[in-house]
């Protein structure tokens, strides 16, 4: 639930106003329509992901819960990893930028709590 209610959000902005969470998150503007598409197939897929998630809120232990889990094990990593470099090494920043890589790091850990757990059941 806590995915949804993150991702969901953000997933309509892209979708809607693209130019808005570049802006947010890194104080920086797309470039040319290229940038609007991809940014709106990101949308598309936070939007899957959100649905996915919402899914399977009242789903038991399963092999596909374990593997939702996983796949958002590998998206918080991996977004912790891209907005820190945006921030810590390219120099960009916007208002959510850290706010944003706490919450994705925090999500990670408590999925990858979720898997250690699955591992012992």
């Amino acid at each position: 639930m806590v995915t949804v209610l993150a991702e969901t959000p953000v997933g309509v902005m892209l979708l809607v106003s693209p130019p808005l969470v570049p802006r947010l998150l890194l104080d920086a503007s797309l470039e040319g329509p290229a940038a609007v598409v991809l940014s709106r197939v990101a949308g598309a897929a936070l939007l899957a992901l959100s649905i996915a998630c919402w899914a399977s809120r009242d789903d038991g232990p399963s092999l596909a819960r374990r593997g939702l889990v996983a796949a958002l094990l590998l998206y918080n990593v991996a977004a912790v990893a891209v907005l820190a470099h945006a921030g810590a090494i390219l120099g960009l920043g916007g208002v959510l930028l850290w706010p944003t890589v706490v919450l994705h790091a925090a999500l990670a850990a408590w999925c990858g709590a979720i898997k250690g757990r699955a591992r012992n059941v």
